[in-house]
């Protein structure tokens, strides 16, 4: 069992921590919402800090899950940040999903100090989250993968080394480009079948066993008929993702048209106040035919 800090007690990280807690490490947590750190620990034992760098402070292992680049940063190597209290030879694993720019940075800086550092993001949303069925792609030294993926096999049905520093989040980029184009052809057979009168869940029975069956038709395409998008991955997280995309794209000369469109498309259901909702309320922007 490992001493553990964990910074960042959201959707995402008070589940993978949870899980870590229940297998029996001693976990200290860290949230920028004190309450939500409190309350963690009500429920599931350990201690909570005051700064990231207190949390750090004795951990062997230091694992993130916060919001963007700034956030990470912060964390890390802020003046309160844990990268300052590390101690040589100890583990640090983010599962934040933000630039593969940042990650090749927090690499370098941790070098220098003696920390090995894994890019570790995640995919799966809450549902994997609180399950313990994450897919997980890594970047990273080979030893530095080695001793993280015995900590998130607690939390992980699947942990892929992709390669070095940076390769993880790179790799998700990759996962929510497919995911835009999934849920808009998604979007689009949904109102055509609509517009054709037909019995959608005959629909789904019918196409959901062949080439075009996918992981979001199997648990989105139900409440997207019935318009339910309160639950799952934001929109505005969707829209941070794909803008990390499409930034990377410019720097290594891929092209992502359809991507690009897609986040326009997420723009226009920001715009109509559904920020906060599943990434499925795609749909919502294509009108129902009054035929």
């Amino acid at each position: 069992m490992a001493k553990i800090a964990f910074i960042g007690i959201g959707v995402m990280g008070g589940p993978i921590a949870a899980h870590l807690a229940r297998t029996g490490h001693d976990l200290t947590v860290y949230n920028r919402t004190k309450s939500k750190a409190e309350k963690w620990v009500a429920e599931y034992g350990g201690a909570f800090a005051g700064s990231p760098a207190d949390a750090a402070k004795e951990a062997q292992i230091v694992i993130s899950c916060v919001g963007n680049d700034d956030d990470l940063s912060a964390i890390t190597m802020g003046r309160d940040g844990a990268f300052g209290a590390m101690q040589s030879g100890s583990l640090f694993i983010d599962h934040t999903t933000v630039s593969a720019q940042i990650a090749r940075q927090l690499s370098v800086e941790a070098q220098g100090r003696g920390i090995h550092v894994v890019d570790a993001p995640v995919s799966g949303g809450q549902a994997g989250a609180e399950n313990g069925k994450l897919s997980i792609m890594c970047g990273g030294s080979k030893e530095a993968f080695v001793a993280a993926e015995i900590i998130m096999a607690v939390y992980a049905a699947r942990i892929v080394h992709v390669g070095g520093p940076g390769a993880g989040q790179t790799t998700k980029m990759c996962n929510q480009v497919a995911i835009a184009g999934v849920l808009e052809g998604l979007s689009e057979a949904l109102r055509f079948a609509q517009a054709s009168k037909l019995d959608l869940d005959k629909v789904y029975e019918a196409i959901s066993g062949g080439a075009a069956q996918s992981w979001q038709m199997d648990n989105r395409w139900t409440t997207m008929a019935k318009d339910e998008f309160d639950f799952g991955f934001a929109v505005d997280w969707m829209r941070k993702d794909l803008g990390l995309a499409l930034a990377e794209a410019r720097t290594n000369g891929s092209t992502l048209p359809v991507a690009a469109l897609v986040d326009q498309f997420y723009a226009e259901v920001q715009a109509a106040g559904g920020g906060r909702n599943d990434t499925s309320s795609l749909v919502s922007r294509i009108a129902k035919s009054r035929v």
